[in-house]
């Protein structure tokens, strides 16, 4: 799964992605999380749009919502099997920006924080489906150099491949299966990342 993660200046990152910003501040938060307005980049009819948006989904048939835990991943493997995702996959397409991601590897009873990047250290554009202003992230199996840390990965796309996932004219499912994940680097770090309230630079840092 993908529940945290980082991206710093959100809005000069992708200003030669979008066409408007939608009160998109250029704030830096390095402890990302579920239930927190996050900046995705959606499709309209007249471009691009940056905008902030929930992260976590609430289907529309769900009935009662205030008890609803809000979806924060989407497997790739059953998105076209899920109602809550099915129409979304076809409809309503959109990128999650990210420096870089967080995941906890378990052994025994211990969970161990990593912080992820790709290589090249550019930004990454992670899949996503939205909904009523939320949204959440599409994750694979991870590969074989993820797979250590965490059986799951967030689908990360290539920049190349932005436009045609997020044209509803294209076929959604097929673009996801087409997209080789890329090579990722990673590094311990310490366990202040596991509380939300902490949010600075120095999470990221190599720790133990």
């Amino acid at each position: 799964m993908c529940g945290r993660y980082v991206i710093t200046k959100p809005v000069t990152k992708t200003k030669d992605l979008v066409k408007t910003n939608i009160k998109v501040e250029d704030k830096d938060n390095y402890n990302a999380h579920p239930t927190q307005k996050l900046p995705i980049i959606k499709s309209y009819t007249n471009g691009r749009a940056l905008e902030n948006c929930d992260w976590g989904l609430v289907p529309s048939w769900a009935k009662d919502k205030k008890d609803f835990r809000p979806l924060i991943n989407a497997r790739l493997e059953t998105l076209m099997e899920k109602v809550s995702f099915k129409k979304l996959i076809q409809t309503s397409r959109c990128l999650v920006i990210a420096d870089g991601y967080y995941e906890w590897k378990r052994e025994n009873k211990e969970k161990t924080p990593y912080y992820f990047t790709k290589t090249d250290s550019s930004l990454m554009f992670l899949a996503g489906i939205h909904q009523n202003n939320q949204f959440c992230i599409i994750t694979r199996e991870a590969n074989e150099t993820v797979k250590n840390i965490h059986h799951r990965e967030p689908l990360i796309i290539n920049q190349e491949q932005i436009l045609n996932y997020l044209n509803i004219k294209n076929e959604g499912m097929d673009t996801l299966r087409s997209i080789k994940p890329p090579e990722l680097k990673f590094h311990v770090v310490r366990k202040d990342v596991n509380k939300p309230i902490n949010n600075d630079p120095s999470l990221i840092n190599s720790g133990a």
